[in-house]
């Protein structure tokens, strides 16, 4: 199974970023999503899990809320956009109580900038990952889409995709 993440469209989803989302067995906006025709688009090619940004507001639906908590693959994962929003301390976090399950997988945004994390910076999950931003990227990258491999219910592959050229930016550790 494929999972493709993109974040930070800002209204615009390019032909790139469609087809890099197109080949994906489930889809991830990690929000500022910029307008409800992009999450249309998207739910053309597979099921897919939105957040609410700081540019967004409640148009989209009564399922796309600020945090999302589902499990894709057999995994655990929590979406937000901002990056404080998926980092879980001894006492939780904004969207994880204390004594509900800890997610394998954390996804955000609104950094633009890509991430991936594992071992000891993304503890107590097994992964945090941050696309990047598909239309306004900073920090020197192009715009990127990260995807996600997941076999048996663990995650094997995570990258970060360049949309100009298909270049992986940045791989998972194994």
């Amino acid at each position: 199974m494929i999972v493709g993440v993109i974040s930070d469209t800002h209204g615009s989803l390019s032909l790139q970023a469609a087809a890099a989302m197109a080949e994906c067995d489930h889809i991830i906006h990690a929000g500022d999503i910029g307008d409800l025709g992009i999450l249309t688009e998207l739910a053309a090619y597979a099921p897919v899990t939105a957040v609410l940004g700081n540019n967004d507001f409640p148009e989209y639906s009564a399922g796309v809320t600020r945090f999302a908590k589902e499990a894709i693959g057999g995994l655990r994962f929590l979406v937000a956009h901002y990056p404080q929003d998926v980092k879980i301390g001894p006492f939780g976090n904004r969207a994880i109580s204390p004594g509900d399950p800890i997610p394998q997988v954390c996804v955000h945004g609104h950094t633009h900038v890509p991430q991936i994390l594992t071992g000891r910076d993304a503890r107590p999950a097994d992964l945090v990952l941050c696309p990047g931003s598909a239309t306004r990227p900073r920090g020197g990258f192009p715009a990127s889409v990260a995807k996600i491999r997941i076999e048996q219910g663990r995650v094997t592959d995570a990258w970060v995709t360049a949309l100009r050229d298909g270049t992986i930016l940045m791989r998972m550790n194994h």
